[in-house]
């Protein structure tokens, strides 16, 4: 049976009396949807193109890896199942890993062909994104929504770059696909989930809200926003919120239950200590990542994530735990002073949007950031965004 995620939409205050409201930001898609315009707009990919034109660092590095990248460099035949199964940490795995694998292949060929102009490497990205929407029907397992969050979030950036680039691509196939985010995808991520970690939830939302721009499905782009809204000041703590952090859907507001779901921090002190902290950074860092994501592509279509409590958590997130990567050791209030210091190559986009664009200085994100060019991928929704957004205030 596919899996399929049930979600209370309705929660009795009663239960969970501090879910978080909503913010006061507009959660609605755009009455004119800008394309491309999932994380990378036109005038971004002008800048990029420019950049690697030129051989200017740090893009044209970045850009040398990319197309040195395994799924760039060789042309493999993709591997679609019917049904993709995912059980806790891909196991079993049926079609996840190849799923991955494909897709970020497919983003990266659509990224060369959009800035380099090579139409072999178009065509390789519509013969993946082709033969999945030809083949697959639904994921299952524990993991079905991760793995639909993952997925869809880097099939929305391929389509929509190949789709609004003039590459080639036929009506028919693009209906193929589009069909494919709406019944396959979209179904398992739009309402999020009350899964007690942070980045599911972001990621899934994420997808969801990438899928409906290039499907321009205003409903379920509202709907998962909205989601998203209530889940960021649940995963990133501001000492504005109280003596604990915010709780999330489904989470008892009990101080007991809410360290328990903090992975058994006890202390909140400074602003930017998140949900998975105490989990491992790389798990903390996807959820910056989906933030990100999720403002990058909300500026393009119109709002403009970066100015409001989402930019100001992100901000604060960052920071914090880059300081924990750079400044050695981790002070012992903070999960007892032992931890998985690896946060990911997840800085470029959000430092991109609040420290390179609007100015706020970000010292210990830039200093990481720096560090880690060019930003490799994570295998599973985080790619080559060095390249798409370095220093790109387009």
């Amino acid at each position: 049976m596919i899996f399929v995620a049930i979600v209370f939409c309705l929660i009795a205050t009663a239960v969970f009396p501090t879910v978080a409201a909503i913010p006061s930001v507009s959660a609605t898609a755009p009455t004119t949807w800008i394309h491309p315009g999932v994380m990378i707009s036109e005038s971004q990919l002008d800048f990029i193109r420019e950049k690697v034109e030129n051989k200017e660092q740090p893009w044209i590095d970045a850009y040398n890896a990319l197309l040195n990248d395994d799924g760039v460099a060789n042309f493999r035949e993709p591997s679609p199942v019917t049904i993709v199964e995912c059980g806790p940490y891909s196991i079993p795995d049926v079609g996840c890993l190849a799923e991955r694998n494909d897709s970020i292949a497919a983003y990266g060929n659509a990224l060369v062909w959009a800035i380099g102009g090579s139409k072999s490497h178009a065509e390789q990205a519509i013969k993946i994104m082709d033969a999945y929407s030809a083949v697959i029907e639904g994921h299952n397992n524990t993991n079905a929504p991760l793995q639909a969050g993952w997925v869809g979030s880097v099939w929305a950036r391929a389509g929509e770059l190949i789709r609004y680039t003039n590459a080639g691509w036929s009506d028919a196939k693009v209906e193929q696909f589009g069909s494919m985010l709406k019944n396959v995808y979209i179904p398992l991520t739009v309402n999020g989930t009350d899964h007690n970690v942070a980045n599911w939830e972001l990621v899934m939302t994420e997808a969801a809200i990438l899928m409906s721009v290039f499907l321009e499905d205003s409903t379920s782009y509202d709907t998962a926003m909205s989601w998203f809204l209530e889940r960021v000041p649940a995963t990133v703590y501001m000492t504005s919120d109280g003596e604990y952090p915010v709780a999330a859907r489904g989470q008892s507001s009990d101080p007991d239950a809410i360290i328990a779901w903090w992975f058994n921090q006890t202390l909140f002190q400074e602003d930017g200590q998140a949900q998975e902290t105490c989990r491992d950074l790389e798990h903390t860092g996807y959820s910056f990542a989906s933030m990100a994501h999720v403002a990058e592509t909300s500026r393009i279509q119109g709002t403009d994530l970066y100015k409001t409590d989402v930019g100001t958590r992100l901000q604060y997130g960052l920071e914090f735990h880059s300081k924990l990567v750079n400044v050695d050791p981790v002070p012992s209030w903070v999960c007892g002073g032992k931890m998985s210091l690896t946060l990911g190559p997840i800085t470029e986009v959000g430092y991109n949007g609040l420290s390179f664009r609007m100015g706020i200085d970000m010292p210990q994100t830039e200093k990481l950031t720096s560090k880690q060019r060019p930003a490799s991928d994570n295998g599973l929704f985080v790619a080559y965004e060095t390249l798409t957004h370095a220093e790109n205030s387009a």
